[in-house]
């Protein structure tokens, strides 16, 4: 004997299931398109303040940023971000100098991916993330 509730909560677990496996296989991908924006806004701070002025370093499931400022002819380092996957949300946790912020990680139709703050409840878009993850790191001294 098969019982209706059943049969709807073993397809609703399989469908949940599928879903949190194409995100866990989209992280890795979702992580380096991040990357490659993080790389443009740093490229574009390198331009104005100098090459030594930020790096962006990391390896497949992690991101550092880098700030830095020339005193008394030293670049000096004044603030790092880390962003990094992490599976059990899934998505990303930054680390901004001890400021954690976590942003859940979806895939959208055509392989899209959308960004949550988790803290806030709320969709940001890549614009807000980028400036989430370097605005208080490159930018310390501006107000917010």
């Amino acid at each position: 004997m098969s019982f209706q509730w059943l049969d709807m909560r073993i397809s609703e677990e399989r469908d949940r299931r599928k879903r949190e496996e194409q995100v866990l296989e989209r992280l890795p991908r979702a992580l380096d398109d991040l990357r490659q924006l993080l790389a443009q806004c740093i490229a574009d701070y390198q331009n104005a303040f100098g090459a030594e002025s930020a790096e962006l370093s990391g390896h497949l499931s992690r991101v550092r940023i880098t700030a830095r400022e020339q005193r008394d002819g030293k670049w000096e380092t004044t603030a790092k971000v880390e962003v990094s996957i992490d599976t059990k949300i899934p998505g990303l946790l930054i680390d901004r100098a001890g400021t954690p912020l976590t942003i859940e990680i979806g895939v959208l139709p055509n392989d899209k991916v959308y960004f949550r703050d988790l803290e806030k409840d709320q969709y940001v878009t890549t614009e807000d993330l980028t400036r989430q993850i370097l605005d208080r790191a490159l930018f310390p001294r501006l107000p917010e």
